[in-house]
């Protein structure tokens, strides 16, 4: 009669496990989704600012939507790394036990994972806004290198 009752409990945490790790593949990849959008949203809104006709200030803008994106990229990514630790502390212990049952809060692996900051600075990130941020610095320089003609006729006259 025990035996029979292990099993059964046995077969329900091992259809709990298969759900429970549906819910938490789906819920990264949305994280996976939004990350993809941010870095599109990136490269259009900084195009947008640098587009704009004004002074050569106006350059400046455009590190506004940078800064901001890739912080939630970081953020989003940051989310994603616990996500997959829930997962597999789900695959390594759900047979075992039934605690935390359904409990989708991974905010209990944040001492596993890198820091948003490590994260918005690995080698990935770095290289896709960094780059963007050398492209906005460079379109500055071309501004003023090609505003150095009109200001030297300006104060020769």
């Amino acid at each position: 009669m025990i035996n029979k009752k292990i099993d059964k409990n046995k077969e329900n945490l091992k259809e709990y496990l298969f759900k429970e790790i549906d819910i938490i593949q789906k819920i990264i990849t949305r994280m996976n989704f939004n990350s993809f959008l941010i870095k599109g949203w990136t490269i259009t809104l900084v195009v947008v600012t640098l587009l704009l006709n004004g002074n050569k200030y106006h350059v400046f803008i455009a590190f506004i939507p940078l800064f901001v994106f890739w912080y939630l990229d970081s953020y989003y990514l940051w989310q994603e790394k616990m996500y997959k630790k829930l997962y597999y502390w789900i695959i390594e212990n759900r047979l075992k036990t039934d605690k935390n049952l359904f409990n989708m809060n991974a905010s209990r692996f944040k001492k596993e994972v890198r820091s948003r900051f490590e994260i918005m600075f690995s080698e990935t990130l770095l290289w896709f806004y960094g780059s963007i941020a050398v492209l906005i610095v460079i379109y500055l320089f071309s501004l003023s290198l090609s505003l150095l003609p009109i200001i030297k006729k300006m104060v020769c006259v």
